[in-house]
């Protein structure tokens, strides 16, 4: 796959990204540990004490401006360059957790990390070429197709699934509950996520895209998908005694 300069951008920007949002996770869990410690009431079940606590903030912004890189990123280059470079903020996270929360990773976990990279580099070699997009609409026109709303409702019938019946009974004992919830709903954004940043793009260029109703409603899935992520996110940061790296490794 060939490197213009926007792909550059995106690379540089997908880079960066990872290092914010992998850096978020460690002080966001400090935070979040903090904030548990001190009113008695984890996250995990139901207590919303770390919006008091400044350190969880912190990770919060650090994790928006690693999320913001990365929706830059995605209006520059393709989502299938973007996209598996967002794996290295488990190498960021696992660094972080060994240092900074004693979490010592193990054999399995370094082979974990070692997939992550390899994995991602090949990704990123091999990609094909992306074909420019000139509209939001032509974005849309691929979101409509049959096989990918099949698998839109698919992935919208398990989450319900999850967060109805399986979240109540085994989310807090069961890490792959809420890690499956967020990670299902990452899938949906990144579609969305590419809309809006190309969107975006196109306006500044001079072609407006904002008065188009696709880009709206991408810009609504967005937030919904971010807002689920981030609750069920802390919930899943404290639910089990399990470091943090691991869990990222099971995403």
């Amino acid at each position: 796959m060939g490197f213009s300069q926007d792909n550059l951008k995106g690379f540089v920007l997908a880079l960066s990204s990872s290092a914010f949002v992998g850096a978020s996770f460690i002080i966001k869990k400090k935070g979040l540990r903090r904030a548990a410690a001190a009113s008695g009431v984890r996250a995990g079940v139901g207590g919303f004490s770390y919006l008091l606590e400044p350190l969880w903030w912190l990770g919060m912004i650090t994790m928006i401006v690693g999320e913001v890189a990365n929706f830059v990123a995605y209006a520059f280059a393709p989502a299938v360059l973007v996209t598996p470079l967002g794996a290295l903020s488990i190498i960021v996270s696992a660094v972080l957790a060994h240092f900074i929360l004693n979490e010592k990773l193990h054999q399995l976990g370094i082979l974990g990390c070692v997939m992550c990279i390899a994995g991602s580099i090949v990704i990123v070699i091999h990609a094909p070429q992306e074909s420019p997009i000139t509209s939001v609409q032509e974005i849309w026109s691929m979101a409509t197709q049959p096989a990918f709303l099949l698998y839109v409702g698919s992935v919208i019938v398990l989450v319900f699934i999850m967060i109805f019946h399986f979240a109540p009974q085994c989310g807090h004992s069961n890490v792959l509950v809420f890690t499956g919830i967020c990670s299902f709903m990452g899938s949906l954004s990144v579609m969305s996520v590419k809309a809006v940043g190309t969107a975006l793009k196109l306006t500044f260029e001079g072609n407006n895209q904002l008065l188009y109703p696709e880009t709206w409603f991408f810009v609504f899935i967005v937030a919904t998908c971010v807002i689920t992520q981030m609750n069920y996110l802390n919930k899943e940061a404290v639910t089990i005694n399990i470091p943090l790296t691991y869990k990222k490794l099971l995403r």
